[in-house]
């Protein structure tokens, strides 16, 4: 199915960009820590991740229907941020991205980013492991027409 068969579809675009980034421990060596442009860094991606969608304050559940198709999504991305936030709010939002890549529980967060970005894309129709979009090329997909 397309992504845009939500109905808070360009929600679930960035939702899904922020854990592809997140997901991709390649992506994140030599975009991010290499200081790619075009692709923010970790503390966008977590804001993209969180901030329309509130889901620092409660669970994804509650967009079922809307963002996420169905509980199984809703429950891997809540973990997926959970794992997340937890980081950042010990390193700091604007830690550089090698306090992110070096912390303990890094690994244990992109293992559950990717567990949620594999389960959205492949709902969508969608290849997992095509490299990450940029940001430029999330804000023309997410456009109003």
């Amino acid at each position: 199915m397309p992504v845009n068969d939500m109905p808070w579809w360009r929600w679930r675009t960035n939702v899904r960009s922020a854990l592809h980034m997140l997901s991709d421990p390649v992506f994140q060596q030599e975009c991010w820590l290499a200081g790619q442009p075009g692709y923010g860094d970790v503390t966008d991606a977590v804001y993209r991740l969180v901030e329309d969608t509130w889901l620092d304050n409660w669970s994804a559940e509650k967009y079922v229907g809307t963002i996420f198709r169905d509980s199984q999504e809703a429950a891997l991305v809540d973990v997926a941020v959970l794992r997340v936030l937890r980081i950042m709010h010990q390193v700091g939002a604007d830690a550089p991205v090698s306090a992110y890549l070096e912390h303990h529980g890094w690994p244990e967060a992109v293992r559950a980013a990717r567990e949620a970005h594999v389960r959205l894309a492949t709902n969508d129709g969608e290849d997992p492991d095509t490299p990450p979009r940029t940001l430029e090329v999330l804000a023309i997909m997410t456009q109003a027409v």
